[in-house]
């Protein structure tokens, strides 16, 4: 702070051959203050004027990444979709600014299109981000805001409210312990022929789920604009973030249809879900899942797997320790409001790991006061139904995993018994590396329909 008010201060006041980029972007009240002698503070003061929604502390930092220029800063928050929101109207923090990565800025430039750099999340840190390009650029998801009609939220919203009080908490085995998931969630299915399928066929960590539901009426009537909004969105990254403009290994390139949804509901904010990566048993390699946001606000953490001999010192892999080796590359947070999309791309089970964290303020929605409820639809593919994968020799249909320990395993996919994940069973150690073709799909496919 001291460097940057020591700083020689620039004329605020363009030449008269520049254009009045100010004047065309900011409210028209606003008068450039045109004193050599401006202060920090009448800087920062002037800004926030301007822009009450967004942190005194993002301000600044914008206000130091473009060299003390009131017309730059202004000129971006004016023409930029990419919100930098205040943690006073959200509680979930603010966003570090990525401005500051781009001090060489074209007048006229919006943070959106401006060139994308590698977000530099640090270990122990996080990196809030609100913007969709922001969110695209730095991680394997995209969102899209606002995404249903209000009325139509609010609906699908109050219906999910009413079903919410009968949800289960998962109970299964982690490390020898038996363990109780932190919220309640229960799955839904298009019709009662699927819903009988998954009582006596499907297995979740182990064992047969009881309270299995057919989607409701509101969540029938979005399921078509989940499925276009998916697809579109898959196809964009493909084109955008892909090599070559070509999906990747293993990725389907058939279309994503959302035929079962896990309906999750937390309940003020100490109810959470830890780092962990969605089962890929029935939905095959390159999973994509379309995650909707009802409800209060939250965060959705993102973090790089990182493999134990990843990193190397002098040449020799070095390993890294529990926490320390998970939280090497920091992590970033994404702000989920109410009626929000988010797409977990085809990238994101096998590299990436992501939760819900815990928020120690919220603030209360006016249908759902404290309660937030995620619908995470899926694409159940028939290739992957357990009639059709390995069995294990506790002769149960066994679970598809991805390596992601070991540097020269990694990527790898790999199925294993599923019973020891139930409470009061041992399991066994059966194990079998999986072999897929370059669209994901297993030997057996070409003698199956999907």
């Amino acid at each position: 702070m001291d460097n940057y008010v020591l700083r020689k201060k620039r004329k605020l006041t363009p030449p008269p051959d520049e254009p009045q980029t100010v004047a065309k972007t900011c409210p028209s009240f606003y008068v450039a203050p045109g004193s050599e002698d401006d202060s920090t503070d009448l800087k920062l003061g002037t800004l926030a004027s301007l822009f009450p929604d967004i942190d005194q502390t993002a301000l600044l930092d914008m206000l130091i990444g473009f060299e003390g220029s009131v017309e730059q800063v202004c000129d971006v928050l004016s023409s930029s979709s990419s919100a930098i929101l205040s943690p006073r109207r959200n509680g979930v923090g603010h966003q570090t600014s990525l401005a500051a990565s781009f001090k060489q800025v074209r007048e006229g430039d919006s943070l959106s299109s401006m060139p994308q750099k590698k977000a530099k999340t640090r270990k122990g840190q996080t990196l809030h981000l609100y913007s969709p390009a922001d969110i695209e650029a730095h991680t394997p998801c995209s969102i899209i805001h606002n995404f249903l009609p209000a009325q139509v939220a609010d609906e699908l919203l109050k219906e999910l409210l009413e079903e919410a009080p009968s949800f289960e908490r998962q109970t299964f085995k982690m490390f020898d312990n038996v363990v109780q998931s932190p919220h309640s969630a229960c799955f839904y299915v298009e019709n009662l022929q699927e819903r009988e399928r998954q009582q006596t066929e499907y297995l979740y960590n182990g064992s047969f789920l009881t309270d299995i539901r057919q989607i409701t009426p509101q969540m029938r009537k979005v399921s078509g604009p989940v499925q276009t909004a998916v697809n579109d969105e898959v196809a964009r990254r493909i084109q955008q973030h892909y090599p070559g403009g070509r999906k990747l290994k293993y990725q389907s390139p058939k279309d994503w249809i959302p035929n079962a949804a896990f309906v999750n509901c937390y309940k003020g904010g100490s109810e959470s879900v830890g780092y962990h990566c969605d089962q890929l048993t029935y939905l095959g390699p390159r999973a994509i899942i379309g995650s909707l946001s009802l409800g209060v606000a939250r965060e959705f953490r993102v973090r790089k797997i990182v493999a134990r001999d990843e990193s190397a010192v002098d040449g020799k892999p070095m390993t890294r320790p529990g926490n320390e080796r998970a939280d090497a590359e920091g992590q970033i947070a994404i702000h989920l409001p109410h009626n929000s999309l988010l797409v977990m791309h085809a990238e994101m089970q096998e590299e990436w790991k992501h939760s819900i964290h815990p928020a120690p303020v919220i603030d209360p929605h006016p249908i759902a006061g404290n309660k937030r409820i995620n619908i995470t639809y899926r694409h159940y593919r028939e290739n992957f139904h357990p009639r059709y994968t390995p069995r294990c020799r506790c002769d149960v249909p066994t679970v598809l995993r991805c390596a992601q320990r070991k540097t020269e395993n990694r990527g790898r996919y790999m199925w294993m018994c599923h019973a020891g994940l139930t409470p009061g069973k041992e399991g066994c150690t059966f194990f079998q590396w999986a072999e897929f073709d370059d669209d994901g799909e297993p030997p057996w496919a070409k003698a199956t329909p999907d």
